[in-house]
């Protein structure tokens, strides 16, 4: 057993069971440099200062040397230990901890210390809580609006599965975007997201709509898990008729031998063949890239967003 197939099974022991399968070799568009710079320490000092954790070293974001620099990070909420076991995520799986009832503060302070303009919160799934978690969301972006004022604020929100009630709170909460992940095709959701239910989460995403008519919503794909370029173009369908104004496509990569192999790496051209697509489907915002994640770039991602409603608002306008 190799150290990297140890660490997988003490990080994922609910995975142990699983058939190792070979991590691939990555092709040179999809390689990227170690983290050095003294931003992405100066980072990684406050969050552990703070006991906040954040989803660009949970679940091994491959930007994060970039963001970091930046001092952009992504939060997660809700502690690090998730109620599900995907088979596409490095998020260990368990029994969390009850919630801390000073995170939302904590956050807030750290957005506040870093000097963000748009602020990324996300969680793990908590399907032990009552609420999913609800309530924890709603006083994180109450915290950060009450600290930081001026700061935008996206959520990326587990699926709040048989929890009645939840995704109407959240989104009466009113962050600037409400992102939720559908992830992957209908078709390997039994194999990739076992846990979750494909149209729970269309509908989650059409309700929160419903309920604040002005929201952004923001959803992600993965490719390289072996869905077909006709499967992607009818989910892109379907988030449409949701009204969801951004999507987000990027590569999948294997975290660990537990986890669900790379059926293929995509190329960059098939992903700009993604973003043609996408955009003659008619979302607002499209990012497809190898590297792509939900919250890469999403500061800027948002201001690109809110341009392109007001151009397409101001084209309705003057076609009436």
């Amino acid at each position: 057993m190799t150290v990297t197939d140890s660490a997988a099974k003490l990080r994922h022991p609910e995975k142990a069971h699983r058939p190792d399968n070979p991590i691939q070799r990555k092709p040179a568009w999809i390689r990227v440099k170690a983290p050095t710079s003294d931003e992405y320490h100066q980072t990684r000092r406050l969050m552990r200062g703070l006991a906040l954790h954040t989803v660009c070293e949970e679940a091994a974001c491959p930007n994060i040397g970039e963001c970091w620099k930046q001092r952009h990070a992504t939060f997660m909420i809700l502690g690090a230990v998730c109620t599900r076991a995907c088979a596409f995520c490095n998020v260990a799986t368990g029994k969390p901890l009850h919630p801390d009832p000073d995170e939302p503060e904590k956050v807030a302070d750290a957005v506040a210390e870093l000097g963000l303009a748009h602020v990324v919160v996300t969680s793990v799934d908590r399907d032990d809580l009552a609420d999913g978690g609800a309530d924890q969301f709603i006083r994180t972006v109450a915290a950060i609006r009450t600290r930081a004022p001026a700061v935008t604020i996206e959520i990326l929100t587990p699926d709040f599965m048989r929890k009645p009630g939840a995704v109407a709170r959240v989104a009466a909460a009113a962050p600037d975007v409400f992102n939720h992940n559908l992830e992957t095709v209908p078709r390997l959701y039994p194999t990739i997201r076992p846990g979750a239910r494909y149209f729970t989460s269309l509908q989650l995403l059409a309700r929160a709509k419903e309920v604040e008519p002005g929201l952004f919503t923001k959803s992600g794909l993965m490719v390289g898990l072996g869905e077909t370029k006709e499967e992607i173009g009818q989910v892109m369908d379907d988030l449409r008729a949701a009204d969801v104004d951004f999507l987000t496509i990027g590569q999948y990569l294997q975290p660990t031998p537990k986890h669900a192999a790379v059926d293929r790496f995509v190329s960059p051209e098939e992903f700009e063949s993604y973003a043609v697509m996408a955009r003659g489907k008619g979302f607002l915002m499209v990012s497809a890239s190898p590297l792509t994640r939900s919250s890469y770039h999403a500061g800027s991602d948002f201001e690109r967003l809110r341009a392109a409603r007001a151009a397409h608002r101001g084209a309705v306008a003057a076609a009436e």
